[in-house]
């Protein structure tokens, strides 16, 4: 996954204690010292002043200079309004406002004592007050894989014509903006700005004039919050839109990146990478950094600029890094500033997290945001050693091979004169050339191990990588060490011949024929040497037709968690899933965000981070062709046509384990895996959608028992002035969920056509029902016209009494071609 090795081994450690999030000890006691608190007051943020519930005004008109002159007179009387109550209530007190929130929410983060946020939330006009948390990070040939080329990318004009005036905000690390992924000066007609954008490129040192482009059109950086708890350092931090880490490079590269751009890694030429929508323009929000993650009062703030600037989706490869506390997940200051921002017509896509497989692991809540997970693609780099008695071992690495048998040499058996196992106990891992007999090395293969400590990021392959070179050894070979059993090794660039031995019993394997081979000093019984020979075969050609997708072990599972008791919501999620291991994304050289990659342009990564932005790229292709589309609209083509079956025509399968993962699979579920695996073909083309207005999730929201003030905190709306309230199930999602079916359960469904064509379409409706449950829907065909809305209402009936949950799904099958999928879930069935 992306983030640090030793993240990636805690979070382990937290996953076998059966904790789904580990918390950060900075903010277990926020009672004895000043900490970070995010304040919401009930008067409306700026947004829901506009009245826009829709992308018209928003995205196809240049705003006015009279609405532009309205606009920042509001904006500063909300920030006036924000420091007078600060004045009042903390009247000659110590206290540092970090932020004032006014176009999405209104609010402010400051720095405050507990006393003083209790009495800051103790006010008529203040109703919720927050403490800061944590958030964390949660392609060369994807665009094959998801059928762009012939497909989608076509259908538009081009790969030099898609995703064209499309502007996507990402919430990130920040970019490098010398990338050529990211470059205006390339072949074909020239990008143009759209009017729009209000966004501005912001100059640091790090950060010089002349940064931005045509292509990347907006740059800033957050870093508030992390300044007032003195984590952040200038100097190694990077406080500009620079990217240090890495991610934020990665991650637009893979919705936005440039097509055709040459993949160099290690020397070796590994093909030309493209993102998704790769004439779409890029704005940079970064409010996370390399050494600590980032903080919810920072990333709020990000959101809310971007929304201001114009941009027509947002990014986020990121997550809390726990539950969000309260009457619901849902209420917590992102993702309610986030359904602002689909108020204001933005598309929101969210990874899911890395916190899988286990249930009701989900790190992204709400019904107005796009949940993405991750699955592997058809890519396989592979490489062999053939060892001296003809057997073949497989293994990961790109590396290229040795064209001849060499001998083979154990690091512990190379030792210089006076060093032992004991004075370097960790020598086989081969981290100190000093510590080898370069004279017993030169010209052969040396073979090291792969200890948990290249987990824990202790130990690193690159450093391996120095000492053979160091050696003059003519190879490196890594075999699996018992410690990291089970754990999946990736294909890490070698810039010598090298392979790694992932599996335990092939390590054994390699091992016995070494140590059959020893040669002996006569009388002492010394080990002198082998008489073992091997030839490493490359692996910088990559391997394609393995069975894929199937949903990757570490992406975060449904059923989607409702509150912090794991109480079982009824929307699903994730939404979707998509490629999201090993993937190639642009890289800044100076990045620190993995050792095996530094100093390169590109860097393969995995986690749902990178599943995130290939929806996101696919979704700037529908809102370029459906300029007016809502979210949700948007949301639904997604949905609704994506795929159940991998590239055999078989069920997609779901990992279900950390260790050794591809032993333990099953079919996937609506809670592994959403509506199913992206189509982006078929979604720019879905024939129905689904489609939900702001107030539809206003009404969700005031359903949730004692939701009332909390709704008025974040939106300043009365749930009063909403005359009717909405279940979950009711939302007019393009599935459906029900945690707890008692008896019969009726919900509604309306659909839209907006086929392209003019003319009619007759739908006929199949269904499969889930397990211990009868399903009917009405009508069981019907005839709609373009622009049409027909309402379905679907029967549920619990037939047994079963607390297991049970998965079935509602076809609707066009006579023109088009099937719209609807993924049905039931957890706990009552029958009365």
């Amino acid at each position: 996954m992306e983030e640090s090795s030793l993240v990636r081994f805690v979070f382990l450690l937290c996953l076998v204690a059966s904790s789904v999030f580990c918390l950060d000890e900075s903010d277990q006691n926020p009672t004895t010292s000043s900490a970070v608190y995010i304040v919401t007051l009930k008067d409306r943020p700026l947004v829901h002043f506009s009245g826009r519930e829709s992308s018209d005004s928003k995205h196809v008109l240049t705003p006015t200079s009279s609405q532009i002159y309205r606009t920042l007179n509001r904006s500063a009387s909300i920030i006036r309004v924000h420091d007078s109550l600060l004045r009042k209530v903390l009247r000659k007190e110590n206290y540092l406002k970090l932020y004032s929130y006014h176009y999405l929410i209104n609010g402010f983060s400051a720095v405050l004592t507990r006393k003083q946020a209790d009495r800051l939330a103790a006010r008529e006009e203040v109703d919720n007050v927050v403490l800061d948390f944590p958030v964390e990070k949660a392609t060369t040939h994807t665009p094959q894989f998801l059928g762009l080329p012939r497909g989608a990318w076509l259908r538009d004009g081009g790969s030099e014509y898609a995703g064209e005036g499309v502007v996507i905000g990402f919430i990130d690390t920040g970019i490098d903006p010398t990338h050529p992924s990211f470059s205006d000066k390339i072949p074909g007609h020239t990008y143009s700005i759209p009017p729009r954008f209000t966004g501005v490129c912001e100059v640091t040192i790090g950060f010089p004039p002349g940064s931005c482009n045509r292509k990347l059109i907006g740059a800033r950086h957050f870093a508030e919050s992390a300044l007032s708890r003195g984590v952040l350092n200038s100097s190694q931090d990077d406080a500009s839109p620079f990217d240090g880490e890495g991610h934020g490079t990665h991650t637009a590269s893979v919705a936005a990146g440039n097509h055709g751009i040459p993949v160099v890694v290690a020397g070796h030429h590994l093909g030309n990478a493209s993102g998704m929508s790769p004439r779409a323009h890029i704005a940079i929000y970064k409010a996370l950094y390399k050494r600590f993650g980032g903080f919810a009062a920072d990333i709020i703030a990000a959101i809310d600029q971007a929304a201001q600037d114009g941009v027509d989706i947002i990014n986020l490869s990121i997550t809390p890094n726990r539950r969000p506390p309260g009457i619901a997940t849902f209420f917590n200051p992102i993702d309610m500033a986030l359904l602002s921002a689909v108020k204001a017509g933005i598309f929101v896509v969210q990874a899911a997290g890395n916190t899988g497989p286990a249930p009701k692991s989900m790190s992204s809540f709400s019904p107005w945001i796009f949940t993405v997970g991750a699955t592997s693609h058809d890519r396989v780099y592979s490489n062999s050693i053939i060892l001296g008695n003809n057997v073949t071992i497989p293994g990961v690495g790109l590396a290229s091979g040795t064209r001849t048998m060499h001998k083979l040499v154990l690091a512990t058996h190379a030792l210089r004169n006076g060093t032992t196992i004991m004075d370097a106990i960790y020598v086989g891992e081969c981290q100190d050339s000093s510590s080898f007999d370069q004279k017993l090395v030169h010209g052969k293969i040396l073979v090291c191990s792969y200890t948990v400590r290249f987990i824990l990021g202790v130990s690193t392959i690159k450093q391996a990588l120095i000492t053979a070179k160091n050696l003059t050894a003519a190879g490196l070979v890594f075999y699996i060490d018992p410690s990291a059993t089970g754990f999946q090794m990736t294909s890490t660039p070698m810039d010598i011949p090298g392979i790694l031995i992932s599996s335990p019993q092939y390590s054994q394997a390699l091992l016995r024929y070494y140590n059959s081979s020893l040669l002996r000093e006569n009388g002492s019984g010394k080990i002198v040497g082998s008489a073992s020979v091997a030839r490493i075969v490359g692996g910088m050609k990559p391997t394609y037709g393995i069975t894929a997708p199937k949903v990757m072990y570490f992406s975060a599972r449904g059923p989607d968690p409702e509150d912090d008791s794991f109480v079982d919501a009824d929307i699903m999620k994730p939404n979707l899933v998509a490629p999201g291991n090993a993937i190639w994304g642009a890289w800044s050289p100076l990045a620190i965000g993995t050792t095996d990659f530094q100093g390169e342009r590109f860097a393969m990564e995995s986690g749902t981070s990178m599943s995130a932005p290939h929806v996101t790229g696919i979704a700037a292709l529908i809102k370029q062709k459906f300029p007016h589309f809502t979210p949700a609209a948007i949301a639904s083509a997604l949905s609704t046509t994506a795929s159940l079956s991998d590239r055999k025509g078989e069920h997609i399968m779901a990992q279900r384990t950390v260790l050794n993962p591809d032993i333990s699979q099953s079919p996937a579920t609506p809670f592994d895996m959403g509506s199913g695996f992206v189509n982006a073909t078929a979604a720019l083309d879905p024939g129905l959608i689904f489609d939900i207005g702001y107030n539809e999730y206003m009404k969700f929201l005031c359903s949730i028992n004692g939701s009332s003030p909390v709704v008025l905190n974040f939106t300043g709306e009365s749930c009063s002035a909403y005359n009717s309230s909405l279940a979950a199930s009711d939302l007019n999602l393009p599935s459906v969920t029900i945690a707890k079916l008692v008896g019969t359960r009726t919900v509604l469904r309306w659909v839209t056509n907006i086929a392209t064509t003019a003319t009619n379409e007759t739908y006929t409706v199949g269904w499969m029902a889930p397990d211990s449950v009868s399903v009917k829907v009405s009508p069981a065909k019907f005839t709609i016209g373009h622009g049409q809305t027909r309402v379905l209402s679907l029967v549920f009936r619990a037939m047994k009494n079963v607390s297991i949950a049970s998965f079935g799904r509602i076809e609707l099958f066009g006579d023109r071609g088009h099937i719209v999928k609807i993924p049905v879930a039931v957890i706990y069935k009552i029958a009365v």
